[in-house]
């Protein structure tokens, strides 16, 4: 698979991202339906500064993507890829080993 150079540098941020379980948890919240910042503190069991700076990184890297309706602000996972991988990637380490 041919990918250039910037876009590698993008995808390996991404996994660094994901590499923290504060911020997979987040993004696990919003996986299936928009949440405010509150319902994803009670969610994740973190601090709302926490949640927030990790947001922040998370829509910089475009994996969540907000939506306002009046004082409140929604998260939701930004599309079907961010959906289906994580989906697929929990399936793989929840999966029994084969044996051989």
């Amino acid at each position: 698979m041919q990918i250039k150079t910037d876009q590698l540098v993008e995808l390996s941020e991404v996994f660094k991202l994901l590499g923290d379980p504060t911020r997979l948890r987040i993004l696990l919240t919003c996986l299936e339906q928009e949440m405010t910042v509150g319902e994803i503190v009670t969610a994740s069991e973190a601090s709302q500064s926490l949640v927030s700076h990790h947001l922040r990184l998370l829509r910089a890297a475009r994996l969540v993507k907000p939506r306002r309706e009046g004082r409140h602000i929604y998260y939701r996972a930004h599309d079907d890829h961010i959906r289906c991988t994580l989906k697929d990637m929990i399936e793989h380490v929840q999966e029994e080993e084969d044996m051989v």
